[in-house]
């Protein structure tokens, strides 16, 4: 498995990307896509609001579960992916790249910098 050094980690197995300025990418890790297995479905129904780390800001729906997806940091969800509409298996082919589930704007930057480098999630899920 891969753990890119340009992200940051969550221990529930989101990853966050800087895109530009106060701006992140979000999605889940390619342990967590292996864990959950085939891909299904992406629900997120909180675009536009504003949401504290730790909260659930959507599911992901696999052909035997659904699991809660948990905000890294706070801030304002402000897109999802529209490619996961009609392909949500890109999360499972590329989780670090087209699979990527939303847009967040952060309200500090300086908590991204508190989540797990890679290295550190890559001992967490050994």
């Amino acid at each position: 498995m891969s753990f890119p050094d340009n992200l940051r980690y969550t221990k529930e197995h989101e990853w966050v990307k800087q895109e530009k300025g106060n701006v992140f990418l979000v999605g889940i890790t390619e342990y967590a896509q292996r864990e959950l297995g085939d891909i299904v479905y992406v629900e997120v129904e909180t675009i536009g609001k504003s949401m504290e780390a730790g909260e659930v800001f959507g599911t992901v729906e696999a052909v035997k579960t659904v699991s809660d997806l948990f905000l890294p940091v706070s801030g304002t969800i402000t897109e999802l992916n529209p490619e996961l509409a009609n392909s949500p298996d890109l999360v499972n082919s590329d989780p670090y790249g087209k699979g990527w589930m939303i847009k967040l704007t952060v309200n500090d930057p300086a908590q991204v910098t508190k989540l797990l480098d890679a290295a550190a999630y890559e001992s967490l899920v050994g």
